[in-house]
């Protein structure tokens, strides 16, 4: 996080919002499910009404060519709309359960409520889709919301402002824009749950500022995601399926593959391939590329280009610091402790390091934290069994990569350091849900043996558990 030059809330604007929001929410308006309906349907005819200046934005604060910027950002969003309109109703109906014989002749059902006031922050590397995703299942729980956009995509964080405030009542929906003294100020509140995506540097200030008040919260982060290729897989569609997905928004994706591991035998075909796709996806020159997307900002591009000292580059490595133009850059022959190979990338540099065992392959990611997502390219069925079987990772693709993400049927989440909870589709309504349990039990039938002083034998109440 940077301070940005204004922060536009101070800590009385947050608590004044706040304060509208809880008194809007006790009104109990928000947990009918028309409401709800109305604002999905509302939040969809305003992003397609925005369409053009969400695209201009993107461009403007990435240079996000326009089939990756509407593909990612907006398609996905309507997606998760359309998604959440079909399902709700089912989702917010009273779930019946089983209920033990031995509370005959009750019923159990679980009841989804919504939290309260929600926080959700978001990142710059999708700087729309990812605020307005975990936005779809807050609505459909039920919740009010205040929106944190990223302050380092300023293009994009203004539209959406100008989105939620001229579609929406503050009351319900607010969306607040700034810095880090923003942020400070939002996390000094009480909020019923926070959703932050981002660094994992970041995550840790934010669970700590929710530790204060016992905040839940959901964390999506990141890490280095491997990309594992087998001798067994068609190389063609393997290498370009690695290629599209890595350099996708210029690599500043949490689930790119963030290096690739490649069984000596091969690699040398694999290389080749993977060159090929870089020139016939971008050209030779990407820096005139219409589709090839740009560092979001100079501090970010300084990082990148320090991790190209180390390896031998097999192509890219050029760069343009005033366009913020790193090119798609391969490096070969990297060692497991080079600076590349320490944190995740998060830009267009793939590393490649080769093995000769499936075995190496997995013990060498196992040293790793658990990463966010994981690529596997084999048609061997066990191998593919014994991947899922013995690397932990948040979700992932076998055969493909980063597609995950697009099916809502599909939680999306990572584990260990790279996040906690998960989202898309009913997950989003699940994590801003609080579950109430009830068991209804009748007057018409009561059994006089549960009340003292006890006549039942402790034998025979032992035998309720056969």
């Amino acid at each position: 996080m940077t301070i940005s030059v204004s922060d536009s809330a101070s800590n009385l604007d947050v608590k004044a919002i706040l304060a509208k929001q809880r008194a809007f929410f006790a009104t109990g308006q928000t947990k009918e499910l028309s409401f709800r309906k109305e604002r999905l349907q509302r939040l969809a005819q305003a992003i397609q009404a925005h369409e053009k200046e969400i695209l201009d934005a993107l461009s403007a604060d990435l240079r996000k060519p326009a089939i990756e910027a509407y593909g990612s950002e907006v398609l996905l969003s309507l997606a998760e709309i359309k998604y959440a309109l079909k399902h709700l109703k089912t989702w917010a109906k009273p779930q019946k359960v089983s209920t033990p014989m031995t509370l005959f002749p009750s019923s159990s059902r679980i009841y989804a409520e919504p939290l309260g006031v929600v926080l959700i922050i978001a990142p710059w590397n999708y700087p729309f889709s990812l605020i307005i995703q975990p936005l779809i299942g807050a609505i459909a729980a039920g919740n009010c919301a205040v929106l944190k956009p990223s302050e380092h995509t300023p293009h994009t964080s203004n539209v959406l402002t100008k989105l939620v405030r001229s579609n929406f009542e503050a009351n319900s929906i607010a969306a607040i824009e700034g810095g880090i003294e923003t942020s400070q100020a939002l996390l000094a509140e009480k909020f019923d749950y926070i959703f932050f995506t981002g660094s994992v540097a970041i995550g840790k200030v934010v669970m700590e500022a929710a530790t204060k008040h016992l905040t839940p919260v959901t964390l999506e982060l990141g890490g280095k995601s491997p990309c594992i290729v087998d001798e067994d897989c068609d190389l063609e569609v393997t290498a370009k399926r690695i290629i599209w997905g890595k350099f996708y928004n210029a690599g500043q994706t949490c689930v790119a593959p963030d290096y690739l591991l490649v069984p000596k035998s091969i690699k040398a075909v694999l290389l080749e391939k993977l060159l090929k796709y870089v020139r016939e996806f971008y050209g030779e020159n990407p820096q005139q590329s219409p589709d090839f997307a740009r560092i979001v900002n100079h501090a970010q591009f300084d990082r990148l280009v320090s991790l190209l000292d180390e390896g031998n580059i097999l192509i890219g490595g050029d760069r343009d610091r005033c366009d913020r133009y790193l090119a798609p850059t391969l490096i070969d022959n990297v060692s497991p402790n080079a600076k590349v190979m320490a944190n995740e990338i998060f830009g267009p540099i793939l590393p490649i390091l080769e093995y000769e065992q499936l075995d190496e392959a997995i013990a060498f990611v196992n040293t790793k934290p658990k990463p966010l997502a994981l690529y596997f390219f084999s048609n061997d069925k066990q191998k593919q069994a014994r991947i899922l079987r013995d690397l932990s990772f948040g979700g992932g693709c076998l055969n493909d990569a980063i597609v995950h993400l697009s099916n809502p049927e599909l939680p999306f989440g990572g584990v260990g350091n790279s996040g906690i909870g998960s989202y898309h589709g009913k997950a989003s309504f699940d994590i801003f849900s609080h579950r109430k349990s009830i068991l209804k039990s009748s007057f018409h039938f009561d059994l006089k043996w549960r009340y003292p002083p006890y006549k039942i034998s402790l034998e025979t109440l032992k035998k309720f558990i056969k």
